[in-house]
């Protein structure tokens, strides 16, 4: 844990407006209320432990009461493998809506208290920021209820927990806009339905939805397909860049904002000009050949005009001229005619 203490508390609203609000943000039930089951180690955890340790993966941290919990199992692929997909998953539909997205990770959610140090802390699997460069966010490790912008998105990966019995109490009480808790295909002990499931914030409280608030197009099932496939599918890959390209004209941005995407675009085109080129002085030799002109075979590939004519142009100049300065002769009366 990386808690943040401060002093300082200024007005921050969430990066995109969302319903509710106004609505002020609490601290959540009380621990006997929260309803952390067997799936979770609890031990005492004093402030001046949370504030000494920095790299201790915790669920949840209350200091009225001292208590920390932590997940009872290891860490295994299947519960950070979503998280880490997630993270490639946006950089996709980042790169298509031309600005970046910032993932964050586990960093730390804290709700402060009246002397400004967390009162209780969370960490999520994944934090996302659609607007990071307008984003008030200290560091990479912590976000501040009531200091910092609200992540856009936070993801649990609910593995061999029940996020929605604890955490997502929490996450509504603190008025985080969407939350999203995948239940992976490759689960272990707990046989719970897989799938996606997405709480946006309404009001007071939170409702699921069958689409993304924060990635418009972006439904639940097809967003637990991506967090659990193998190898990134064509169907996936449409469906990111469908997502960014919406999110790219809500916006006015688009892949040449992007500069991997500006650069591969360059190239790309540049190789088709020269591949166009060179079809159409192959054009003009084989004409030119057929009429028995000579040096046919040595016609040049700069003459001027030559690679953006019309391909009709090109044809009849090769079909009238006698040689190579009347065929640029020819090409050129043609485009002034044009």
């Amino acid at each position: 844990m990386n808690p943040v203490a401060s002093s300082r508390r200024v007005s921050a609203p969430p990066a995109e407006d969302v319903d509710g609000e106004g609505v002020a943000p609490t601290p959540g039930p009380p621990l006997a209320a929260l309803g952390f089951d067997g799936a979770y180690r609890r031990f005492h955890w004093s402030a001046e432990d949370v504030e000494r340790q920095d790299d201790r993966r915790m669920e949840f941290w209350d200091r009225a009461t001292q208590t920390a919990f932590e997940v009872r199992e290891s860490p295994t692929p299947y519960h950070e493998l979503p998280s880490q997909l997630l993270a490639k998953l946006t950089e996709r539909i980042a790169a298509v809506r031309g600005k970046p997205i910032a993932c964050f990770g586990a960093m730390d959610l804290a709700f402060p208290g009246d002397d400004g140090r967390p009162k209780r802390i969370m960490q999520a699997d994944q934090s996302l920021y659609l607007h990071p460069e307008r984003a008030n966010i200290v560091g990479p490790k912590a976000m501040v209820v009531g200091e910092n912008h609200y992540p856009d998105v936070v993801l649990e990966v609910d593995h061999t927990t029940d996020v929605s019995r604890h955490k997502l109490k929490l996450y509504e009480a603190w008025r985080f806009p969407e939350v999203w808790v995948d239940v992976p295909d490759e689960s272990t002990r707990r046989r719970k339905a897989r799938g996606t499931t997405l709480y946006v914030l309404d009001g007071r409280a939170f409702r699921t939805v069958d689409e993304s608030r924060a990635f418009p197009g972006w439904r639940a099932e097809d967003i637990h397909v991506a967090l659990n496939e193998d190898r990134l599918s064509e169907r996936t890959t449409a469906i990111l860049e469908r997502v960014g390209t919406r999110l790219g004209e809500r916006e006015g941005t688009g892949p040449d904002d992007d500069p991997l995407l500006r650069s591969q675009r360059r190239q790309a085109q540049a190789a088709a000009q020269a591949q166009d080129l060179e079809q159409r002085v192959e054009l003009v030799r084989h004409l030119m050949a057929t009429r028995g002109l000579r040096g046919a075979g040595r016609f040049p590939r700069d003459v001027p005009g030559l690679a953006g004519a019309d391909l009709k142009d090109v044809a009849d100049a090769a079909l009238r001229c006698s040689d190579e300065a009347s065929f640029a002769a020819l090409l050129c009366a043609a485009q002034r005619r044009d």
